[in-house]
């Protein structure tokens, strides 16, 4: 039986491991972040999206194919964990994230977005994982760009 210290040092790492998951492009790195049938709902994001993980997956790889930035910074993570059931939490994360879109000029046109992932979390054989998130825009500094360039 793991301690509470334990759990809370393993879902600050997944939700670390998402970050690095995202910017370095490793969309197969989510499948240990997320359990196979986790609901996602990053619609309040422009051009955002809701599904399963494997549509997820494939709407971050289109997406992100523009961006030649990408800084996922989390912060604040609150844990809860469910008073009956001990394989079951809940935590709200802040991230922060400065995205450089690709331009015909070449220079990336900046922006960053503010929001915050609240996800329901449950202990599986392999560890803790996320099985639902939901991401709420909280601002957006800078625009959009009127041109993206994939690679």
């Amino acid at each position: 039986m793991t301690s509470r210290h334990d759990d809370r040092a393993e879902i600050n790492d997944l939700i670390a491991n998402y970050a690095w998951a995202i910017d370095e492009l490793d969309f197969d790195a989510l499948d240990s972040v997320f359990t196979s049938d986790a609901d996602l709902d990053y619609s309040s994001n422009p051009g955002g999206f809701a599904g399963g993980l494997v549509e997820t997956k494939a709407w971050l790889k289109a997406s992100l194919a523009f961006f030649v930035v990408r800084q996922h910074s989390m912060a604040n993570t609150l844990i809860t964990f469910d008073e009956v059931d001990p394989g079951r939490a809940k935590c709200k994360t802040m991230v922060n994230n400065p995205m450089g879109a690709r331009t015909k000029s070449g220079k990336p046109h900046m922006f960053t977005i503010g929001a915050r992932y609240d996800d329901e979390l449950v202990r599986t054989a392999d560890g803790w994982r996320i099985s639902k998130r939901v991401e709420t825009l909280l601002f957006l500094d800078g625009t959009l760009p009127s041109e993206l360039v994939a690679e």
